[in-house]
């Protein structure tokens, strides 16, 4: 028998704004915080894969004392982030003072195959989080905060500072280690002889597609810094024959002849006007049946809570 009350919250629900979110028991003075304490729980993971403490903690439970003696540690504030680990699920205590590794935590390890460790680095790590710092005066002046916060873009940041790139880079081959499922699904790269891969970093996306194409063949393009690991990419994938590594700038060209030019995520690092210096030098290397498949994120033209 239908209920009327039921049938009447349904009508109800139906007819709310699709933008409105959900309703909460938190007042908004509480649900506004929540990104603050999100912040703080980042920096703690952030901290444990500046320590290692997954790949420690992987090798066999261990106690505070032990930690603290393998990272260089003041013990009594080193469990202090133990147990905060621990409250956040990525370690379970197995006694009063010793500390386990739960599956949650595994992609914290440096040599786990789901590895997200480089992306916390990167993502929470000084250079980051400094240009952060500098997002109202990059509102004020439209001058991108990482060029505020160190006086050169990430680029030149990067090339100066070699260790800091390989942070980088590894953090972008942890994403687009994921996200490439995806990029093959969404696109039919077996009707293309030869795919350019530009700014592809080192290689993870383009081995890939060379997997999944036994026909295919690529060429990576990146400048020096970005292709460090490449080589060693490509031969671990056993797709280093069919791929050629160049190394340059998309501002000035990018090789030529290829009948697919990729360009994953590298548009919106860029402003309007640089953004069509990449894609002219596209255009003048693509041949007349030539694509071009662009990977980017768009912003919506109306914004939805969510």
């Amino acid at each position: 028998m239908p209920d009327p009350e039921a049938e009447r919250q349904n009508q109800a629900t139906a007819a709310a704004p699709p933008s409105e979110p959900p309703p909460s028991e938190l007042p908004p003075s509480v649900l506004l915080l929540a990104p603050l304490l999100q912040m703080m729980a980042a920096k703690t993971l952030h901290a444990a894969a500046e320590l290692r403490i997954a790949d420690l903690v992987a090798e066999g439970a261990r106690t505070t004392g032990e930690l603290a003696e393998r990272t260089g540690t003041h013990a009594p504030s080193l469990r202090r982030l133990l147990l905060a680990l621990t409250g956040q699920g990525i370690l379970v205590q197995t006694g009063t003072d010793r500390f386990d590794l739960t599956e949650l935590g595994q992609p914290l390890r440096a040599d786990a195959p789901d590895s997200v460790r480089g992306v916390l680095l990167m993502g929470c790590g000084p250079e980051t989080s400094r240009s952060w710092d500098r997002l109202v005066p990059s509102l004020r002046t439209g001058t991108p905060g990482w060029d505020l916060a160190h006086g050169m873009s990430w680029t030149e940041y990067y090339a100066r500072f070699p260790d800091r790139a390989t942070i980088f880079n590894r953090s972008q081959a942890e994403h687009t280690r994921d996200t490439a499922p995806g990029i093959l699904a969404a696109a039919d790269f077996g009707r293309f002889r030869e795919v350019v891969d530009i700014g592809g970093g080192d290689g993870t996306l383009l081995t890939h597609i060379l997997q999944a194409h036994n026909e295919l063949r690529g060429v990576l393009f990146d400048v020096q810094t970005g292709l460090a690991d490449a080589d060693a990419t490509l031969a671990a994938a056993g797709v280093g024959q069919r791929c050629h590594v160049v190394g340059g700038d998309f501002f000035d060209k990018v090789p030529e002849g290829a009948d697919a030019y990729l360009l994953k995520e590298i548009l919106h690092d860029w402003d309007d006007q640089q953004s069509i210096t990449i894609l002219r030098s596209v255009r003048a290397a693509i041949p007349s049946d030539g694509r071009l498949l662009l990977v980017e994120r768009m912003l919506p033209d109306k914004a939805v809570a969510g």
